[in-house]
């Protein structure tokens, strides 16, 4: 659970951590002697700081003294950051001593550093945690999570995963767990949380509701009797923590799997490294700012075309189903007029593609500069701002309508479990060739599947090949 969190947390505080104790080593050596000519030797200098560098990066991951940082108050901050200067000071003085460097090195320095590094990591600490507090409540990062519980377990695992608030988990729907009735939204709620009751056909009620996983707390139920229950939820893509501790014993130390602060076993299709996600992320960080850039050059040229063509905006903006059912609006160049929505219902019946999506080869909506940006793919550019704000990826699959998602069963709603791309399988692979819905379908699940950072490459140099030879744009 929130795995990816987790690992950007640690590197990103120990980054931090590296900086803190560079910039505080050199004031300390700056303090003590002004500048380096009046060092012994400043290599040995630079020496001990590679030695506090090394004795805190072992500190941070083997240790792993920030684990709780997200939980600790401003004392217990300080006093971690206490223990954590007081350790690798300890480090660098054995060093010095089992190197028989005392004479080159100034306890001054030493003291210096203490006193200017605790102040300023538990200065960058504790503006660092209200940031990513912020962040992890934020609609894309914030961790959306399904209850499933007994009526006497409901209310305090509500209660104590809302502790986990600050690791960006938000409890979005609680289900009362009942075997044999059918799942219905009941009236009331729980601590404003929308309630459902009964456990039949519960997932095909759960395809459009936004959430990202489930955890189930039911010791009165089997875990053999929810299996049905967890096989829905693991078709749709959504992962599945189920509770293993019992009632009354929440400090055992038995452990599979963390979720919050439950013990838990959870089901997953997925078995993506967090690193690697990590770099898929920086790769859209790049690839964005790049093509926002070029939008901006782009758009000089192509605003006056689609104003003098056509009547309207310049861009045109869209809802879309994004990851596990997250709303966002997808921005693209105008290339339709500006009744194209209403007038879709009247052309359904010239419907080229079997299944839930609208295709047309000669759309009467499409404007004859929204031909050109169509054919050569321009009119996608201003997609790159979805992808700089997360709302995309470079690569993934195609992001529904909303209409399209109001449809969809277990089966179609896996395809949204992953952050959906301005590029992807099926737009390589011909899309104006594919007449039938189940074929994307097929091709979002198969990228999904197999996703590594070397197929996203791959489909990235596909697109541009794509691109250049207009291969399957109409």
């Amino acid at each position: 659970m929130n795995q990816n969190k987790n690992v950007f947390r640690t590197y990103s505080l120990w980054f931090l951590d590296m900086v803190c104790i560079t910039v505080s080593y050199l004031i300390a050596t700056w303090i003590r002697y002004g500048n380096n000519n009046d060092m012994a030797s400043s290599r040995i200098h630079y020496l001990i700081l590679a030695v506090f560098l090394m004795g805190a990066s072992v500190y941070s991951f083997f240790l792993d003294w920030n684990h709780d940082y997200l939980k600790r108050g401003y004392f217990r901050e300080l006093t971690a950051v206490l223990k954590f200067n007081a350790v690798i000071l300890l480090i660098a003085v054995v060093f010095v001593f089992m190197a028989r460097l005392s004479l080159y090195i100034s306890r001054t320095v030493f003291l210096w550093f203490f006193a200017i590094d605790g102040a300023a990591l538990l200065t960058v600490h504790c503006i660092y945690k209200e940031i990513l507090r912020r962040a992890m409540r934020a609609e894309l990062l914030v961790t959306k999570v399904l209850v499933i519980a007994g009526a006497e377990q409901m209310e305090s695992t509500i209660i104590r995963l809302r502790r986990e608030a600050d690791a960006g988990l938000e409890v979005i729907g609680a289900v009362l767990a009942e075997p044999g009735q059918a799942a219905t939204e009941m009236k009331e709620d729980i601590f404003g949380i929308p309630v459902f009751m009964g456990l039949q056909n519960l997932t095909e009620l759960m395809t459009t509701v936004p959430f990202d996983e489930v955890f189930i707390n039911t010791p009165e139920i089997s875990q053999y009797r929810m299996h049905g229950i967890i096989a829905g939820f693991e078709e749709m893509g959504v992962t599945v923590h189920y509770n293993l501790e019992l009632p009354d014993l929440e400090g055992t130390a038995g452990k599979v799997d963390m979720f919050g602060d439950y013990s838990v076993i959870s089901y997953t299709r997925f078995r993506y490294s967090s690193k690697r996600l990590l770099c898929k992320r920086a790769m859209d960080i790049l690839g964005g700012l790049i093509g926002v850039l070029l939008m901006g050059i782009i758009t000089l040229f192509l605003a006056p075309a689609i104003l003098i063509d056509s009547p309207g905006p310049v861009f045109f903006s869209q809802l879309r189903v994004g990851k596990n059912g997250r709303r966002f609006r997808i921005y693209k160049f105008r290339s339709m007029y500006r009744d194209a929505e209403e007038r879709l219902r009247e052309l359904q019946g010239s419907n080229e593609m079997n299944g839930l999506m609208f295709k047309m080869e000669n759309d009467p909506r499409i404007t004859r500069v929204g031909r050109f940006l169509r054919r050569t793919s321009l009119d996608e550019f201003p997609q790159f701002l979805n992808v700089l704000k997360g709302d995309m990826s470079l690569v993934g699959t195609r992001p529904p309508t909303e209409k399209e998602f109001e449809q969809y069963n277990e089966h179609y709603r896996r395809r949204i479990s992953m952050t959906p791309g301005l590029t992807g399988l099926w737009q390589v692979s011909g899309r104006s060739d594919i007449t039938d819905f189940d074929e994307v379908v097929r091709l979002d699940l198969q990228y999904i599947d197999n996703w590594s950072l070397a197929l996203d490459i791959k489909i990235l140099l596909q697109t541009v090949g794509v691109v250049l030879f207009h291969k399957g744009a109409k």
